[in-house]
C-alpha cells in the first residue's frame, strides 16, 4: 500500500464519516467504537509517528493487541494520512489490505499483525526491551488491549516481567468495557500496581482525561492507562471533542 504524506487535516469529527465507509460481515461494531477516543487523542496528541516516519529508529511504537474490530484503528490512520481514504470501502473483502485483524505487511504504521488475543503486551515487553539494548531511550511503547484480554496468562507474565524491570518507556492502555470473564479485586489497575506499574483510571470517552492520563510522568516505572467505556453493545456516550 502506497502511503499518503499530503496532510488531509482531517479530524476527530470526520472518524465517524471514514468508519462508515467500511462495511460488510464481522464489522466488531462495539469493539471498533470502545477504542475510538482513546485511540485518536493518542495519535493526535501522544504518538511521536507520522507517515513519513514509520520506519524511523526513534519513532515511537503503537501495537495494537486488541486487533478485533480494527475500524477505528482504520479510521484514524486514514484521518492521519497513514493509510489513503480510497481503500476504506474495501475493508475486509478479498484483495483489501485492511483485514478483519491488521497485517503489519500491509497497513502502514501497523508494528504487529494481530491475531491471537493475549500476545500484544508480550510483544511490547519485548519491544521494550530490545530498543533499550539498543541504547535508544526515547522512543515510547504503547500497546492497546481489551479487559477481556486480560484474562489470558501471557498478559499476566509480561506485567509481572515489566514492573520490576523499570521498563519505564512501557505504555499500556486497556480499554475497559466489561467483557472480561474473571474479576479483579480491586479492579484492572490493581493488577497492574501490584506488579510495581504507575497507573490511571479514567473515562475513556474524556480527551482531557485520556490526554492528562498518557501524559502522566512514571519515572522508572511503567504505566498503564485503564480507559472505562460503556459496556458492550452499549450506546457510546458522547465524547468530549479534543482541545
Amino acid at each position: 500500500m502506497t502511503t499518503t504524506t499530503t496532510p488531509l487535516h482531517r479530524g476527530y469529527a470526520d472518524l465517524g464519516g471514514l468508519m462508515a465507509l467500511m462495511t460488510g460481515d464481522e464489522k466488531h461494531g462495539p469493539a471498533a467504537t470502545s477504542t475510538l477516543d482513546a485511540l485518536w487523542v493518542l495519535y493526535d496528541r501522544v504518538l511521536r509517528v507520522s507517515p513519513d516516519t514509520v520506519d524511523a529508529p526513534d519513532r515511537d511504537r503503537f501495537l495494537l493487541s486488541k486487533g478485533h474490530g480494527p475500524m477505528a484503528y482504520y479510521a484514524v490512520l486514514a484521518a492521519k494520512g497513514f493509510v489513503p481514504v480510497d481503500v476504506l470501502p474495501g475493508f475486509g473483502s478479498y484483495d483489501s489490505p485492511l483485514g478483519h485483524h491488521p497485517d503489519r505487511l500491509l497497513v502502514p504504521g501497523a508494528e504487529i499483525g494481530s491475531g491471537s488475543l493475549g500476545h500484544g503486551l508480550p510483544i511490547a515487553v519485548g519491544t521494550a526491551l530490545g530498543l533499550r539494548a539498543q541504547g535508544l531511550t526515547d522512543p515510547a511503547v504503547w500497546v492497546l488491549v481489551g479487559d477481556a484480554e486480560l484474562d489470558e496468562g501471557s498478559n499476566h507474565e509480561a506485567i509481572a516481567y515489566a514492573g520490576p524491570a523499570g521498563l519505564d518507556r512501557l505504555h499500556v492502555l486497556v480499554i475497559d468495557n466489561s467483557s472480561a470473564s474473571h474479576a479483579r479485586p480491586g479492579g484492572l489497575a490493581a493488577r497492574f500496581e501490584a506488579a510495581g506499574w504507575s497507573t490511571a483510571t479514567v473515562d475513556g470517552r474524556d480527551h482531557e482525561a485520556l490526554h492528562a492520563a498518557y501524559t502522566a510522568p512514571h519515572p522508572g516505572r511503567p504505566h498503564a492507562v485503564i480507559a472505562r467505556v460503556e459496556p458492550k453493545n452499549a450506546t457510546p456516550a458522547h465524547a468530549t471533542p479534543a482541545r
